[in-house]
């Protein structure tokens, strides 16, 4: 059995096509195949609040060629979602009637807390130890999710306009600053000694470079030695001499700045990251919707 999971994002669209496993005890499952496509959407959205003519048939023809892979790997249930370049969109509602229309694919568009909610659904929180007390912090192109998590349970949750895009096209606002810094103000003196777990394609990027151990957790010097490091070098020299892609070489530096602000305002010693996003959650998601079905 498979499943597929789609996420239009302010900076990439990805599709995961995952196998379904179900041993009796549980259902999990393991990861079949991962497409990326960078259309960085967030640079209409944030800077116009529309997406343009030439972004709109690049993702019609991404949407077309996603539903062609959906049905030659014989997926059974599939969910795509957009997240903050679409939310903020005035053409949004338009685009998800014409990816249905002429690619065959049913869209939503998910708002902020949704796009939490999703994200957490991976529990990866379940793997660490449950008596202590973590801090999920997602960073996309367009919006930043933060979670606390205590005894294994949502204590807080919320999302906050501030990517790493929507950075680089200087669209991120001092209010919106204010808002996440008040927020880690007023619920992590609830819950001391917080541990990071940090998702989304530039925390897994960073801890690939870091070459820690798998399972190890980054610690807050060492990720701001890589962001001084990084930022040492020029665009074109992460491009060129440090081997990043050129949609990832950009975003790097303002993904740093919100991990690392995030971490010293809620006292974040170490960071976890367990390599996992917002289409792992879909998967856990769609597995939870049809346990009934699965099970034999």
């Amino acid at each position: 059995m498979r499943y597929a999971a789609i996420d239009i994002g302010s900076n990439a669209v990805r599709l995961l096509i995952a196998d379904i496993i179900d041993n009796g005890k549980e259902t999990s499952f393991k990861k079949n195949t991962l497409i990326r496509v960078p259309l960085r959407l967030g640079d209409d959205a944030f800077l116009d609040k529309c997406i343009s003519g030439k972004k709109t048939e690049e993702l019609l023809k991404t949407m077309t060629a996603f539903k062609l892979l959906i049905d030659v790997y014989k997926v059974e249930d599939y969910r795509a979602c957009a997240t903050s370049a679409m939310r903020e969109a005035s053409n949004g509602p338009e685009l998800v009637n014409r990816i249905k229309a002429e690619a065959g694919i049913n869209l939503e568009i998910v708002e902020g807390q949704s796009e939490a909610n999703i994200i957490y659904s991976s529990h990866i929180e379940q793997t660490l130890e449950r008596k202590k007390n973590y801090l999920y912090i997602d960073v996309g192109g367009g919006s930043t999710e933060l979670s606390i998590f205590s005894d294994g349970k949502v204590k807080a949750s919320k999302s906050f306009p501030i990517g790493t895009v929507r950075m680089l096209d200087n669209a991120d606002t001092d209010e919106s600053w204010d808002d996440i810094k008040e927020w880690i103000k007023v619920n992590s003196k609830h819950h001391s000694n917080l541990i990071g777990i940090g998702t989304g394609g530039n925390i897994n990027k960073l801890f690939k470079m870091s070459e820690e151990k798998d399972g190890m957790p980054l610690s807050t010097a060492k990720l701001r030695e890589m962001y001084n490091y990084l930022n040492s070098f020029s665009l074109k020299e992460r491009i060129t001499v440090l081997g990043l892609n050129q949609d990832r070489a950009d975003v790097i530096i303002p993904a740093c700045e919100i991990y690392l602000s995030v971490m010293k305002w809620a006292g974040v010693k170490h960071i976890h990251v367990p390599r996992v996003g917002m289409v792992d959650g879909i998967i856990q998601l769609l597995i939870e919707k049809n346990k009934k079905q699965i099970k034999p």
